[in-house]
């Protein structure tokens, strides 16, 4: 008997963004189980294939169109698309279906389409993902509305997926209330080493652009937010000793922010600053990570973050801020930090100084964390025993 599973809330696929994107494209093409059936909700604006319904990974992908509305895109998008699966359901008369439904934006919406879809026996799964109401980027209103959003996700979801164990006791102890049903499976990762080579042309153009020298600089990938911390990793990077580079991989635009972190620090003094945009190449992305000293990890809210995933798996020394959700992933495979003053800096100096034999301690530490826990190949397994359970 098939299980059909409405996926609602990533952009869609093939991946070409953030977490959740390249999680449902890990979901569709590593599937083990004939017994489910992928349904896929997609961005029209944002999809190489603009059909109203397309097949990739062996999923029915279907396209949603969403009017630009500002900032409630994204929520009118999960309704959109959840409108979509319930006429689809009602139509193919589907019964026991899964909708699953990733982040909390739809939460005034929720109960009008759980109704619906109980008619038909389905089930409502929620992935929570990380304190969205904390991100320093939402204005109060903006705050006010993730977090009670979030309150009637929680409410109405007959399961919750947490990819942290950290968001799962924050789900259990804040809305207790309800006596929220959740299970924790992580976000995935493989160490897989990158097919460049230092010989290859796009390496030697990108480190020749930049003036980078391999094992030669410290790395941060990420979001250019001031949640992940950059005005304290730049500033105390700053104060260390260091003579390596501090190489900043981020959608940098020159924004509010960028002003603001360099009138606060005063970073373009520092010539081992270097902010050298994204890098959309993957296999390029990855030669950057396997070839940095040590990766810098400074995210500060949300759940197990796929970038940080990414770097246990290739670089070597993995410096992270010291708070739960990047506790639980890089437990001894990693070295902390906290935002005290002087405290990074002293970890930078001290870094600089491991010897080849602490280095490569870390880094058979760090591969064993991904290869025991987040390997993508046991993250499938959990997800399709999860769905194959609520037959």
């Amino acid at each position: 008997m098939t299980k059909n599973i409405f996926i609602i809330g990533a952009k869609g696929i093939p991946a070409n963004y953030g977490g959740f994107e390249s999680f449902v494209e890990q979901l569709t093409a590593r599937k083990e189980s004939q017994d489910i059936r992928y349904y896929v909700a997609c961005r029209r604006d944002l999809s190489e294939n603009k059909a109203d319904t397309f097949e990739y990974n062996d999923a029915t992908c279907f396209n949603v169109d969403v009017p630009d509305v500002g900032p409630a895109k994204a929520i009118l998008y999960d309704v959109n698309a959840f409108k979509w699966t319930m006429k689809y359901i009602k139509k193919n008369n589907i019964q026991n279906a899964i909708v699953y439904v990733l982040a909390c934006r739809m939460g005034p919406f929720i109960k009008h389409f759980k109704n619906q879809l109980q008619q038909y026996n389905g089930t409502l799964f929620v992935n929570p993902d990380g304190h969205e109401w904390l991100r320093a980027k939402w204005s109060v209103p903006v705050r006010k509305y993730w977090k009670y959003s979030e309150r009637l996700m929680v409410k109405h979801a007959d399961l919750l997926i947490c990819d942290s164990q950290n968001i799962e006791k924050y789900i259990q102890n804040d809305y207790k209330q309800y006596s929220p049903k959740t299970t924790y499976i992580a976000y995935g990762s493989d160490i897989v080493k990158t097919t460049l080579s230092t010989t290859d042309q796009v390496v030697t153009d990108w480190y020749g652009k930049h003036n980078v020298r391999l094992n030669e600089y410290y790395l941060i990938v990420g979001r250019f937010v001031p949640e992940n911390n950059y005005e304290t990793m730049i500033r105390e990077f700053m104060n260390s000793n260091t003579d390596k580079d501090l190489v900043i991989i981020t959608n940098v635009e020159k924004n509010k922010f960028y002003s603001e972190l360099q009138a606060k620090t005063k970073f373009e003094a520092d010539k081992r600053i270097k902010f050298v945009g994204t890098v959309y190449n993957g296999e390029l992305l990855k030669f950057i990570r396997e070839n940095a000293f040590a990766y810098l990890h400074g995210h500060e809210v949300g759940g197990t973050n796929p970038s940080l995933l990414e770097a246990l798996g290739s670089t070597k020394i993995n410096l992270l801020l010291n708070v739960g959700f990047n506790q639980e992933v890089g437990k001894d495979g990693a070295v902390y930090w906290d935002k005290t003053h002087g405290n990074l800096s002293n970890v930078l100096n001290h870094a600089d100084l491991f010897s080849s034999l602490e280095i490569e301690d870390l880094n058979n530490k760090s591969n064993l964390r991904i290869t025991n826990q987040f390997d993508w190949k046991l993250i499938i397994d959990a997800y399709e025993n999860q769905f194959l359970k609520e037959n």
